[in-house]
Protein backbone atom coordinates (compact mmCIF):
# COMPACT_ATOMS: atom_id res chain seq x y z
CA UNK A 1 0.00 0.00 0.00
CA UNK A 2 1.19 3.17 -0.95
CA UNK A 3 1.98 5.79 1.81
CA UNK A 4 -0.67 8.43 0.96
CA UNK A 5 -0.98 12.52 2.67
CA UNK A 6 -3.50 12.70 4.98
CA UNK A 7 -5.08 16.00 3.18
CA UNK A 8 -7.95 16.29 6.00
CA UNK A 9 -4.92 16.61 8.85
CA UNK A 10 -2.85 19.24 6.74
CA UNK A 11 -6.00 21.52 6.48
CA UNK A 12 -6.57 21.45 10.59
CA UNK A 13 -2.50 21.88 10.55
CA UNK A 14 -3.43 24.86 8.07
CA UNK A 15 -5.95 26.38 10.41
CA UNK A 16 -4.29 25.98 13.27
CA UNK A 17 -2.03 28.47 11.89
CA UNK A 18 -3.76 30.95 10.64
CA UNK A 19 -5.49 31.22 14.09
CA UNK A 20 -2.37 31.59 16.00
CA UNK A 21 -0.40 33.63 13.31
CA UNK A 22 -3.79 35.85 11.90
CA UNK A 23 -2.15 36.39 8.34
CA UNK A 24 -3.77 39.11 6.52
CA UNK A 25 -6.30 38.30 4.05
CA UNK A 26 -7.22 34.86 5.57
CA UNK A 27 -10.51 33.58 5.59
CA UNK A 28 -9.99 31.69 8.91
CA UNK A 29 -9.05 34.81 10.61
CA UNK A 30 -12.15 36.89 9.59
CA UNK A 31 -14.12 33.67 11.23
CA UNK A 32 -11.75 33.50 14.75
CA UNK A 33 -11.34 37.10 14.98
CA UNK A 34 -13.87 39.52 16.81
CA UNK A 35 -14.71 41.50 19.67
CA UNK A 36 -15.67 37.74 21.87
CA UNK A 37 -14.89 34.40 21.76
CA UNK A 38 -18.71 33.96 21.82
CA UNK A 39 -19.02 35.80 18.92
CA UNK A 40 -16.38 34.27 16.72
CA UNK A 41 -18.08 31.17 18.08
CA UNK A 42 -21.39 31.88 16.53
CA UNK A 43 -20.15 33.83 13.01
CA UNK A 44 -18.26 29.62 13.05
CA UNK A 45 -21.74 28.38 14.19
CA UNK A 46 -23.57 29.82 11.37
CA UNK A 47 -22.10 29.01 8.25
CA UNK A 48 -21.62 25.45 10.19
CA UNK A 49 -25.43 25.90 9.50
CA UNK A 50 -24.97 27.43 6.20
CA UNK A 51 -22.73 24.62 5.17
CA UNK A 52 -24.81 21.62 6.47
CA UNK A 53 -27.74 23.02 4.96
CA UNK A 54 -26.16 23.43 1.40
CA UNK A 55 -24.95 20.03 2.06
CA UNK A 56 -28.34 18.42 2.87
CA UNK A 57 -29.73 20.16 -0.52
CA UNK A 58 -27.05 18.78 -2.38
CA UNK A 59 -27.65 15.47 -1.56
CA UNK A 60 -31.51 15.23 -1.66
CA UNK A 61 -30.89 17.11 -5.31
CA UNK A 62 -28.42 14.15 -6.01
CA UNK A 63 -25.80 16.57 -7.76
CA UNK A 64 -22.86 14.68 -6.79
CA UNK A 65 -20.17 17.85 -7.25
CA UNK A 66 -22.54 20.27 -5.34
CA UNK A 67 -22.53 17.10 -2.95
CA UNK A 68 -18.66 16.55 -2.99
CA UNK A 69 -18.22 20.87 -2.58
CA UNK A 70 -20.54 21.39 0.42
CA UNK A 71 -18.93 18.50 1.95
CA UNK A 72 -15.75 20.08 2.13
CA UNK A 73 -17.04 23.25 3.02
CA UNK A 74 -18.59 21.83 6.07
CA UNK A 75 -15.41 19.86 6.78
CA UNK A 76 -13.34 23.08 6.53
CA UNK A 77 -15.98 25.16 8.84
CA UNK A 78 -15.96 22.26 11.20
CA UNK A 79 -12.07 22.26 11.45
CA UNK A 80 -12.82 25.97 12.49
CA UNK A 81 -14.76 25.68 14.98
CA UNK A 82 -12.75 22.71 16.54
CA UNK A 83 -9.27 23.96 16.41
CA UNK A 84 -10.68 27.63 17.43
CA UNK A 85 -12.33 25.62 20.88
CA UNK A 86 -9.46 24.23 21.25
CA UNK A 87 -9.60 20.33 19.88
CA UNK A 88 -6.64 18.56 18.96
CA UNK A 89 -6.84 16.79 15.67
CA UNK A 90 -5.82 13.61 17.32
CA UNK A 91 -8.67 14.04 20.43
CA UNK A 92 -11.24 13.60 16.89
CA UNK A 93 -9.17 10.67 15.61
CA UNK A 94 -9.29 9.30 19.40
CA UNK A 95 -12.99 9.51 19.51
CA UNK A 96 -13.26 7.55 16.28
CA UNK A 97 -11.23 4.63 17.61
CA UNK A 98 -13.26 4.63 21.03
CA UNK A 99 -16.43 4.18 18.25
CA UNK A 100 -15.01 1.63 16.87
CA UNK A 101 -14.38 -0.51 19.87
CA UNK A 102 -18.39 -0.10 20.90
Amino acid sequence: MENKRDILREEFDIILDRIKNKPEGSYTVYLTTDDSKKKAINKICEKIGEEATETILAAKDDIKEDLIHESADLIYHLFVLLAYSGVKYEELLEEFERRRKE
